[in-house]
């Protein structure tokens, strides 16, 4: 028997394949990760959107027209838009930020490139994104696409994960060593 977070990720991993799978055959992946892109910055930015998005009190049909008005705004491509059309249809909104992290895991495939998930105690900019993408390249010898997080917790610093690589080098961490350290 699965646990729920188990279907979650099969979830959306099936919502993100078909998405993925369309894009590829209508030669759109660009069109389709650049609006993923900007509905994550809206996630991110807008406690309205995410709530509209994550909260079980907003109907399908309201969600349906809310998502509807929010298309030309966000300046969403016709792929992207009917495919949110079918997430608020079946009321799977809540699915989004994981879908989006899988579509980008997808592409990143497709073209060629591994992706790292990257964690921060603030939001990286763009040069620090730039600088990250350039470290890694050198160090895998092929491009690397990043899913960037932010998590205060982390106080200050950067998780990376490669597949099944980790790169800690957050404060929060170092804080625990030296906590641990001091108690043996």
């Amino acid at each position: 028997m699965e646990t729920s977070g188990g279907i979650q990720a099969s979830l959306a991993g099936r919502y993100a394949t078909a998405l993925f799978g369309l894009a590829r055959d209508e030669m759109k992946i660009d069109a389709v990760t650049r609006s993923l892109d900007s509905l994550d910055r809206a996630l991110t930015e807008s406690t309205d959107f995410a709530a509209l998005v994550s909260s079980p009190m907003v109907g399908r049909a309201d969600a349906a027209k809310a998502i509807a008005a929010l298309v030309p705004t966000l300046s969403i491509d016709p792929t992207t838009a009917n495919f949110l059309n079918v997430l608020s249809k079946n009321g799977r909104l809540g699915e989004l930020k994981s879908v989006i992290r899988v579509v980008r895991q997808l592409a990143a495939g497709h073209r060629g490139e591994t992706t790292a998930e990257v964690t921060s105690a603030r939001a990286l900019d763009d040069q620090q994104v730039a600088a990250l993408k350039s470290n890694l390249k050198t160090r895998l010898g092929r491009d690397v696409a990043i899913d960037a997080r932010v998590d205060p917790s982390l106080l200050g610093g950067i998780v990376v994960r490669l597949g099944s690589q980790m790169i800690d080098a957050s404060i929060k961490t170092k804080l625990n060593t030296l906590a641990n350290a001091m108690k043996g």
